[in-house]
């Protein structure tokens, strides 16, 4: 069995000019779609720089309700190229509650679905707790005319939780729009240890569950406004991985890319009939990994 997709990720340095982003993340996504994807990726917050280096109530400012000005300006060139289409944006939901949330356009410009971020670090540089409230929209695939998407964002990437979950009610692909770098004071030797881990970790997520991962985070050096770090680094690496964790393209560290890459998204039945995780599970005997600690 097999069944092609073709999938563009679209990773991006972003600068303080909102309107030259989105200008630019729409000539990417037409690139991709001239090179024939179906299905394009963007990154975690891709209008706007990193803005939660520090927390500064202006920031809020830079919200908008869904739908809104973003989700029409994504929406007509998903429909203009025909695409599914997976960006991330700030979402004002009402005063004093935001999200961080990923938003899915259907070939036909529509929402097909959305899905706010649930886990919210809060560590120097990633003050997202001072900006986001927690996703109250659990952990549901959105359907599309390509698949069944499995969108989740960035720090969810640590949680094999939530890989889990959203396989589990049916996901055919797990998708990570991600905004990560390193640390400028960090050895070399401990990048290299920080960006494998986050490689490392979802890979893990692909051979779990037999699945699909795509991975797209930005790229480029954004400072830090208050002077007190020395910004975020970002270290690129946008990649998608197959359902047996093997890397089916990586891009670079330091380079805005555009990649296009056919898969076969049926392999997965193939990979699951070989390795049926799901069906040796214990399911009788997890009852306590809903517990923050067992004592």
């Amino acid at each position: 069995m097999s069944k092609t997709l073709t999938i563009g990720i679209v990773q991006q340095a972003i600068s303080a000019n909102i309107s030259q982003n989105m200008q630019l993340l729409a000539s990417a996504i037409a690139d991709c779609a001239t090179r024939g994807a179906k299905l394009v990726v963007l990154q975690e917050l891709h209008n706007t720089p990193y803005f939660c280096q520090t927390e500064d109530t202006a920031h809020f400012n830079l919200a908008e309700p869904i739908p809104g000005p973003s989700t029409a300006f994504y929406g007509q060139i998903a429909k203009e190229h025909g695409i599914v289409l997976v960006t991330s944006l700030f979402e004002k939901r009402a005063p004093g509650i935001y999200h961080n949330t990923a938003v899915v356009f259907e070939a036909d410009g529509t929402i097909a679905g959305k899905y706010r971020k649930m886990h919210i670090p809060d560590d120097p540089a990633y003050y997202e707790k001072f900006y986001f409230t927690p996703g109250d929209m659990g952990f549901e695939p959105i359907q599309t005319s390509v698949g069944k998407l499995g969108v989740l964002v960035c720090w969810d990437q640590w949680y094999p939780e939530a890989a889990r979950l959203m396989a589990l009610k049916g996901a055919e692909m797990l998708i990570y729009p991600t905004a990560i770098g390193y640390e400028t004071t960090d050895t070399p030797e401990e990048k290299n240890r920080q960006r494998d881990a986050w490689i490392i970790s979802q890979r893990g997520h692909a051979v779990a569950n037999g699945l699909v991962v795509i991975s797209v985070n930005r790229t480029g050096y954004e400072p830090d406004p208050s002077g007190i770090t020395g910004g975020i680094p970002f270290w690129g690496s946008s990649f998608i991985a197959g359902p047996q964790g093997e890397i089916i393209v990586m891009a670079e560290q330091h380079t805005p890319q555009n990649i296009v890459q056919t898969i076969d998204i049926l392999h997965s039945e193939d990979v699951r009939r070989i390795w049926p995780f799901f069906r040796d599970r214990r399911i009788d005997a997890y009852d306590d990994m809903v517990k923050r600690f067992i004592d």
